[in-house]
């Protein structure tokens, strides 16, 4: 539905918007309407006071403004209930019921005010009782009558469908949207320095995040709707569908890369230093941390940037299990573009491992966001070359700090037989793929495994290049793997089918919904607009889809297209080299204190082609869930290999709680 617009400007929200805020009114209007109505019934016969007849009258008054404003919401919950997203005929009276709740304000303010100034005239000889009743009841206004809530706010009108105003006035706000966001995103990044860098930053996420849905006509609520009906159709497309088939012919089994891959992530997990280690170590970990903070190393060790506590350090230390002389050089310097990481010799394995840390900070979070394609040319690869413009900046940044400050150099010196390994979980991991092929000429034998890296990273010329040296680690249902801007209009247009083919009011999608996510069961069968017309009707297209587009867009598809995502202006990207994919084996719900399964298969960049709605989308992406995940798998693992798939599949048992590793 589209927005309200009234007063010149378009409002967030959409008249099938006020069930929810006006049934909540409603229910303290009629507790205050009681709460009156006792006051009154109690003081009956007491009015012979001093001022009585005042009271008497204003208590009378303020019984029949109650009702009045009872009688309006009650109108405006049952009208704004009627109809369906993309269908507002039924509500077309709930401008005028709008209007009339908002009038009825200006007499509610009135009365306040003369209730709040006899209260506090002490000539008046009614008992004080009376006094403090009226005044705790009438002058602090539970939803604020001197500040309305929400619910005076949304109630401002609506606009029909139609309404050419409307659509002027979105295209006005599209063309400052940029401008605003620019503006927001300076305010929440107020701590930052002003330079070059950050104001070229802010422009390019401003122009992504206003872009995204500028070229529809939907509230916020109609987007939550639209999630709540495609999580359930994706499950319902889920129970019915086939497991997904192995990669057949991979080069490698999952369970000799499995064992490196949980090698690695606990360096990934590392450097995220003592947030995540306290995190890990709820009960324990600041007590280890603050017996070594605070020393002095600097003599010893270079420690730039950013942990002048050393308590980052410290953690690493504890995390890893390394000692201070195997570190060759730690970083926890942090701009845009210029990420922490470390160098270690990893004795182990035989390697020199360079860790990058994922996103912690807000400037971490900017170089994330800053996802527009940017030239990366290699040597000997055929195709286009570009890859996500944050990470491919932060890659060029340390790969100029290992090699033009002789870091690697350094390394090798003193451990020349061992081999480079680089690694890396979310912003750490799509650095660390990029970092890998810069680094792959100088070091043909080097091996990367990126933890739960973003999907919009490199071109597919690269992607494929990066197949024989990086591996990527994805878990479940992770968003971040899936996060790519043709993903993300995929995901638009899939909310616009959602909402424009449902026939159900918004405030039942919603509540279905939440119950769904909360509590579970089987996906609801929400029927279709198509279920409702002619036979003869069917061969044309529906218009509800089309009446949430205000301008023609190159992401949109038909109804019927159930194709992959258009690209649209925007090139497309993929995830880094060969993908390992870890599920959970059985049931999709399960309590929190059940044992889970875990079943890890080689996949195809195709799978992460969408985003798969999930209560888990994001907890899959921690990184102590997928340490968690990994080091079930590779546990005690000839007593629950699966017997009928040793080479290509591995399911196993684990209890749901552990903890990293503790020196």
């Amino acid at each position: 539905m589209p927005g309200m617009v009234a007063f010149g400007r378009r409002w967030g929200i959409a008249s099938d918007d006020l069930v929810f805020p006006g049934s909540f009114e409603l229910f303290v209007r009629v507790l205050w309407w009681i709460g009156t109505l006792a006051l009154y019934t109690l003081h009956e016969g007491k009015f012979d006071c001093s001022g009585g007849r005042v009271l008497h009258s204003y208590l009378v008054v303020l019984l029949i403004l109650l009702a009045f404003i009872i009688l309006s919401l009650c109108a405006i919950v049952y009208v704004s209930a009627q109809g369906t997203i993309t269908n507002p005929g039924p509500r077309r009276s709930i401008p005028v019921l709008v209007y009339v709740r908002a009038m009825l304000y200006v007499p509610e303010l009135i009365w306040a005010i003369l209730g709040a100034i006899w209260v506090s005239d002490d000539s008046q000889g009614c008992q004080p009782a009376t006094h403090i009743g009226v005044g705790v009841l009438f002058v602090f206004d539970p939803l604020g009558s001197t500040h309305p809530g929400p619910q005076s706010q949304e109630l401002l009108g609506v606009r029909d469908l139609e309404s050419s105003q409307g659509s002027q006035l979105l295209s006005t706000a599209r063309s400052v949207a940029v401008r605003v966001w620019e503006s927001r995103l300076r305010l929440l990044c107020c701590c930052l320095p002003r330079d070059e860098s950050h104001r070229a930053a802010f422009s390019s996420i401003a122009q992504l995040v206003s872009g995204f849905f500028s070229d529809t006509d939907l509230v916020p609520s109609d987007i939550a709707a639209g999630l709540a009906l495609l999580h359930q159709e994706q499950d319902k497309m889920e129970q019915c569908r086939d497991p997904d088939e192995a990669l057949s012919h991979s080069p490698s089994s999952p369970i000799a890369e499995l064992e490196k891959a949980t090698h690695c992530m606990q360096f990934a997990v590392a450097a995220y230093g003592w947030p995540m280690y306290v995190y890990s170590n709820p009960l324990t970990g600041a007590c280890r941390l603050s017996r070594d903070c605070c020393k002095t190393q600097s003599a010893e060790y270079d420690i730039v940037g950013g942990d002048n506590m050393g308590c980052h350090f410290s953690s690493v230390l504890h995390s890893t299990g390394l000692q201070y002389r195997d570190f060759i050089y730690v970083s926890f310097h942090n701009q845009i573009y210029e990420i922490p990481f470390f160098v270690a010799l990893d004795h182990k394995r035989a390697a020199v491992l360079v860790a990058i840390r994922g996103t912690l900070s807000l400037r971490d979070l900017l170089t994330d966001l800053s996802a527009d394609c940017e030239n990366l040319p290699v040597e000997g690869v055929s195709g286009a070359c570009y890859a996500h413009k944050g990470m491919s900046q932060a890659a060029s940044y340390i790969c100029k700090k290992l090699l033009n400050d002789g870091i690697l150099n350094q390394a090798f010196t003193i451990a020349p037989e061992y081999k480079l390994v680089i690694t890396g979980h979310s912003l750490g991991g799509g650095t660390a793929s990029l970092l890998a092929i810069l680094l792959r000429s100088s070091f043909p034998t080097l091996q990367c495994y990126a933890f739960s890296p973003p999907g919009g990273l490199m071109s597919k010329a690269l992607a494929d290049f990066s197949k024989e040296f990086v591996v990527s680690v994805v878990l479940g249902k992770d968003l971040v793997p899936r996060l790519s801007y043709p993903n993300m209009e995929d995901l638009k247009r899939r909310i616009l089918k959602m909402v424009s083919n449902c026939n159900k009011p918004k405030y039942r999608i919603l509540l279905q919904g939440c119950w769904y996510e909360l509590f579970g069961g089987e996906p609801d069968d929400f029927p279709t607009e198509m279920d409702n017309r002619r036979k003869e009707e069917l061969n044309q297209p529906l218009l509800g889809e089309e009446s949430l587009l205000i301008r023609s867009s190159s992401s949109y598809q038909g109804l019927a297209s159930e194709e992959s995502p258009v690209h649209g202006s925007h090139l497309p990207l993929y995830l880094p080299g060969r993908i390992l994919h870890i599920t959970e084996d059985g049931p999709a719900r399960r309590s929190c204190f059940s044992q889970v399964r875990y079943r890890v298969e080689w996949s195809s960049e195709t799978v992460f082609r969408s985003v798969l709605i999930s209560p888990r989308m994001m907890a899959d992406h921690m990184p102590d869930a997928v340490l968690l995940s990994l080091r079930s798998l590779t546990q005690d693992r000839p007593f629950n290999l699966c017997p009928s798939s040793f080479e290509e599949e591995i399911v196993l048992d684990h209890r749901s709680t552990i903890r990293l590793s503790s020196p």
